[in-house]
């Protein structure tokens, strides 16, 4: 029996253009209107007098001071319609001309179905062949079957293809979903006899965080979450070396870890409320990332064959859990502008997209002329736990 080192390989990368893309004063002031509705609504409920101008010019201000403003964001994403306009008896999610929460988690999780099958459909409709595997990642709304299965079921392809789910595990999602995909992969030549085009595994994001807004929650945690996050749907594809069929470029992964950081339970959670899903942030979420990240990341060059010293001249795609994260992480490991630019460009550009944001970097790594082959790419993302993730890849010519 042989002993083959597998090297697999990320590609194919495709992302959806969201349906409504808003500025970022645009995003707020919607915000603001939402909120004073919001309370308008529930002020009528309770029979107590409300001064809605006073209130709108409130809330502005204070999502001016605590929410993400458009120097750090110029434009975020969102598949709802209802982000796109105030007309509250036409929404879907939030008729707060009925409710001040909005609908409840059911019809949301309607809405989310809706959303995620149509977005499965269109990322796949050239697909020529089924992946061996599906993984489909979200943390913003569930349904079995999921739109995943229902896809496969579309195609044709369920008795080629399976289905897996990496579901709840909020931004840093995309790094188990490859672990996931490795694993898969490295399995399917043992059961096939060969490398090649059935070991491929296809990753599917959809993740729609403008669903879970809560318009009655006003205090600053809340108005951080509400300016950050956006929706994002992208797919690509992790396959063995020498199976590229045209992915080129391509981002070789060379080593993988997690750590749950100590101490931090209660700095990041992601549950299910009435209304949706609901978050908390604790500000101190950068500083106890940063205080164990030169460890976690010197653990992950070593594991790829690496020194410490490859920090000075790699790319860093690091997931923007918000501006901050970023400026520590850059501070804490002595990076340069350059090496974290795409990051920020992304956040810049499509917000927050929770689990999708850090897959849509990497397809910026692999379309920016700046980002040369061989070039090392250190991936990082975070989500509760504290879960700190981790990935080595390297940008290289799949063919």
């Amino acid at each position: 029996m042989r002993s083959v080192a597998l090297m697999f390989l990320l590609g194919d990368f495709r992302a959806l253009l969201p349906k409504h893309l808003a500025t970022q004063a645009q995003t707020l002031e919607w915000l603001a209107r939402a909120h004073t509705r919001a309370e308008a609504q529930l002020a009528l409920e309770e029979g107590r007098a409300f001064d809605e101008a006073a209130f709108l010019a409130s809330i502005t201000r204070r999502l001016r001071r605590f929410g993400c403003g458009d120097d750090k964001i110029a434009t975020r994403g969102h598949e709802s319609d209802d982000c796109s306009h105030v007309r509250w008896a036409e929404m879907e999610v939030y008729r707060l001309s009925e409710r001040g929460a909005g609908a409840g988690t059911r019809a949301r999780t309607k809405a989310f179905g809706r959303i995620a099958r149509a977005a499965l459909s269109r990322l796949f409709a050239e697909a020529e062949s089924p992946p061996r595997q599906l993984i489909h990642v979200t943390c913003t709304g569930y349904e079995s079957p999921s739109a995943a299965q229902l896809l496969v079921a579309a195609k044709g392809w369920g008795s080629r293809t399976r289905v897996s789910h990496a579901y709840h595990m909020g931004c840093y999602a995309a790094l188990p979903a490859l672990r996931m995909a490795s694993g898969y992969a490295a399995l399917e030549p043992a059961a096939s006899g060969a490398l090649g085009a059935e070991a491929r595994v296809d990753i599917v994001h959809t993740e729609l965080c403008s669903l879970h807004f809560q318009p009655l929650r006003h205090d600053p945690e809340q108005l951080v979450i509400q300016s950050l996050f956006a929706d994002g749907c992208i797919a690509y594809s992790l396959f063995p070396e020498g199976s590229a069929r045209g992915r080129d470029p391509a981002l070789a992964v060379l080593s993988q870890d997690e750590w749950i950081v100590p101490d931090s339970a209660d700095s990041m959670a992601w549950f299910c409320s009435d209304f949706g899903m609901e978050m908390v942030l604790a500000r101190d979420v950068p500083e106890k990332i940063a205080r164990s990240l030169s460890s976690f990341v010197a653990g992950l060059l070593h594991q790829a064959g690496q020194t410490s010293a490859a920090t000075e001249s790699a790319v860093f795609a690091i997931h923007p859990g918000g501006p901050k994260i970023v400026d520590q992480i850059a501070l804490a490991l002595k990076l340069r502008e350059p090496q974290v630019e795409l990051s920020r460009r992304v956040l810049r550009e499509r917000g927050n997209m929770s689990s999708a944001t850090l897959p849509h970097i990497w397809q910026a790594v692999l379309r920016s002329a700046a980002v040369a082959m061989g070039d090392l790419v250190v991936s990082l993302a975070f989500g509760p736990g504290l879960t700190l993730s981790g990935a080595v890849l390297r940008k290289v010519a799949a063919a």
